[in-house]
């Protein structure tokens, strides 16, 4: 089952009506100008938990009607602790009123790990475009960064786990130990040749 969570900010009610087409569903806030009508209640509400009504609505603007003209759900929740009220709508008619409200609260935690995956795996393009393809690449990503990680730990490393995984990534052909690669105090105690700075052999040039 595929749930499509989203701000009320990009609802397009012919992008609604194509996911209900497709079969899955969405969950997202109701723009505070949707026009509408009840057609049916649910009796079953407990407004300790913040729920203030379910309700199946028809919309009745008429461009928004003609763009999805199926009957939709609507979930009315209070936030105690914003003093606000929200109005949530999806085409999910099995599951509860209280975890429509979840789903769609919890959608920052997708926005978020989105953008972790992007400072920490550093995936550029992605290698294929099916859903497949994708779930591999992302996969790979974080098996990587959780193997650098532990190296990290084990060899307590002063280095972030993004440098770490940059050393290694360019030492990947050297045959250089990962602690003294990856714990500088190791790798110069380690420095027994005597290098010449460029500039100053130059000059004595």
């Amino acid at each position: 089952m595929s749930i499509y969570a989203m701000d009320k900010a990009y609802v397009d009610f012919a992008a609604l009506a194509r996911i209900d087409e497709c079969g899955a569903f969405f969950v997202t806030r109701a723009k505070d100008n949707m026009q509408y009508e009840i057609i049916e209640k649910s009796g079953n509400i407990d407004e300790n938990t913040g729920l203030r009504g379910d309700y199946n609505i028809q919309l009745i603007g008429v461009k928004s009607r003609k763009l999805y003209p199926k009957k939709m759900r609507m979930i009315v929740f209070y936030d105690f602790d914003k003093d606000e009220e929200f109005k949530f709508i999806t085409n999910n008619q099995d599951i509860s009123s209280l975890e429509i409200t979840y789903i769609y609260k919890n959608r920052w935690q997708v926005e978020v790990f989105f953008k972790w995956i992007k400072q920490n795996l550093i995936i550029k393009t992605l290698w294929g475009n099916s859903e497949n393809a994708v779930k591999l690449h992302l996969w790979t990503g974080i098996c990587a960064y959780l193997i650098v990680a532990k190296i990290k730990a084990i060899y307590k490393s002063p280095y972030s786990i993004t440098e770490c995984h940059t050393l290694v990534s360019v030492s990947a052909l050297a045959k250089t130990d990962l602690r003294e690669l990856l714990c500088p105090e190791l790798l110069s105690k380690n420095q027994n040749v005597k290098e010449l700075d460029l500039f100053n052999y130059a000059f004595e040039k």
